[in-house]
């Protein structure tokens, strides 16, 4: 078993990430009901609104210089260390002064920029966790590179934990002393998630990393390429943040057109973003982990010329992204009301998880498409395939929202992820001698889903052993036999291919 996972790294890194971003999500979902509790709705709401200028300052000093860290070190190992110290050198620096941008000028930001000044005191705290996120990059971007998925992993669960375990115990101070919970209390924890992972993962580096023998420096000859890469990168990202932000800004705005109220908008707002959301990226972190791991071993693949290898990872993430959006739509359509009832307390939640289950096959695959084609260097294509995505869902927040209400949105999320991942692939097939395999990565999978709810649909509502247990436990067992029987209609199914290229499903 251990030699299986030394020869299929792939795998081995994919099953890791994902069992760390499970046990993430898993304590981060129950953190996010901790937090629509203790803030509500409206205060989600607030707190999401700041996320647009984390996502900018994210663009600019950490996303784009990760993963040209994780590419230029999967391509030259030899140079790791160095790669990581230079890419770190210019991600640190943007990071500060971002940090002092975002402190010095909170109050402008929240009023002329967020369009909400209840975020002015929000930002400060934002600010702190800023340089924290460019150390937790750069190191987690080496990592990658070296295939080496152990500590991002971690980090994961370490900055899932210091962000609970530190909410849990401002909340309880704040309690014994009387002081009401108000959103700081969501963005402290962010900085404090943050400054957990920096630290963890820069102690993991500094203890465990690979050590280089003295050379002469030849920082500019690295840092000359890398920036050549994250760059565009750079510009890309900060492009599409600008995009996100402006949608996440004028959704308020836009559904108080509609007549809803500035509190109602906000709400609605924090439903969406802080409940609904949460069910339908919970499953992304098989695909996310999936993501991360084939960018630098589709960047070695090419640098060595194996297009047989590359070709059988797009054809793995294809298969398995389907596979699992497509499960997600069964769940999240029968379950869906149930689970935003039980869960959150909220009827809106249960109706936008049902809505937005389609989104859930699109979505997934848009997420490892996108990764391959940044593995293969072709930047460019995703950047303009994100933009045409991102201006046609900007398109129905402008011009529906204020005459559907919500639902408009929902509707441009679902066609923004449908155009995102035709063009993704469509970029694929033309780079790569790839065409998919209708019958197994579409057809089986919807007729195994088809028989597992048709099963499920013959048994009583509720078993009797779980009659005592609480309704939100009797769903998820539920949700648990409708998962194990599309598992096993796909194993029975399942035809093993002896050719030497084939892929393992």
């Amino acid at each position: 078993m251990i030699d299986f996972f030394r020869k299929h790294t792939l795998i081995a890194g994919t099953l890791l990430l994902t069992a760390a971003g499970f046990a993430s999500r898993f304590l981060g979902f129950f953190y996010r009901i901790f937090l629509s509790r203790a803030i509500g709705a409206e205060g989600l709401g607030l707190y999401q609104m700041i996320f647009p200028i984390f996502g900018v300052c994210f663009s600019l000093c950490a996303g784009a210089i990760q993963t040209a860290i994780s590419r230029f070190v999967a391509a030259d190992t030899k140079r790791a260390a160095k790669i990581l110290r230079t890419g770190f050198f210019v991600s640190f620096s943007l990071a500060l002064a971002l940090a002092l941008v975002i402190w010095r000028g909170a109050d402008f930001l929240a009023v002329h920029i967020l369009l909400e000044p209840r975020c002015a005191p929000l930002l400060p705290a934002l600010a702190l966790a800023i340089p924290c996120t460019s150390i937790h990059a750069c190191i987690c971007g080496y990592y990658y590179g070296m295939q080496k998925v152990h500590v991002p992993a971690l980090a994961q669960l370490v900055e899932q934990c210091t962000r609970i375990l530190g909410v849990f115990l401002i909340a309880g101070v704040c309690r014994e002393q009387g002081i009401p919970l108000t959103v700081t209390l969501a963005v402290a924890g962010l900085a404090i998630g943050e400054a957990g992972s920096a630290l963890f993962t820069l102690l993991a580096y500094l203890l465990f990393g690979t050590k280089e023998a003295p050379t002469r420096p030849d920082n500019t000859a690295i840092a000359r390429p890398l920036l050549l890469l994250a760059v565009p990168l750079m510009a890309n990202r900060l492009v599409m943040n600008l995009l996100q932000s402006a949608e996440a800004i004028l959704i308020p705005s836009r559904l108080q057109l509609f007549g809803l109220t500035q509190s109602a908008a906000l709400s609605i707002y924090g439903v969406l973003t802080g409940m609904a959301m949460s069910f339908i990226m919970f499953p992304s972190a098989i695909v996310n982990s999936l993501a991360v791991v084939l960018l630098p071993s589709v960047a070695r693949a090419q640098s060595d010329g194996n297009d047989t290898r590359i070709e059988k990872s797009i054809s793995m993430s294809f298969r398995y992204s389907l596979y699992m959006g497509i499960l997600c739509i069964g769940i999240f359509t029968v379950f869906g009301e149930r689970l935003g009832v039980q869960v959150f307390k909220n009827e809106d939640a249960g109706s936008f998880i049902t809505i937005l289950a389609w989104l859930c096959p699109f979505l997934y695959l848009a997420t490892t498409m996108g990764s391959i084609l940044n593995g293969l260097g072709k930047t460019h294509s995703t950047f303009l395939h994100n933009l045409a995505a991102l201006l046609l869902r900007l398109a129905f927040v402008i011009f529906m929202v204020p005459r559907f209400g919500i639902l408009a949105y929902l509707w441009g999320m679902l066609a923004s992820e449908l155009l995102l991942s035709l063009l993704h692939i469509f970029s694929l097939s033309r780079a790569i001698n790839f065409s998919p395999d209708v019958w197994e990565m579409l057809v089986k999978p919807i007729f195994c889903l088809c028989v597992a709810l048709g099963i499920f649909s013959l048994f009583p509502e509720s078993f009797s052993v779980l009659k005592e247990l609480p309704p939100f436990f009797t769903t998820v067992f539920q949700m648990g036999l409708v998962c194990l029987g599309y598992g096993l209609m796909l194993l029975l199914f399942h035809q093993p291919r002896h050719s030497s290229n084939s892929t393992v499903t």
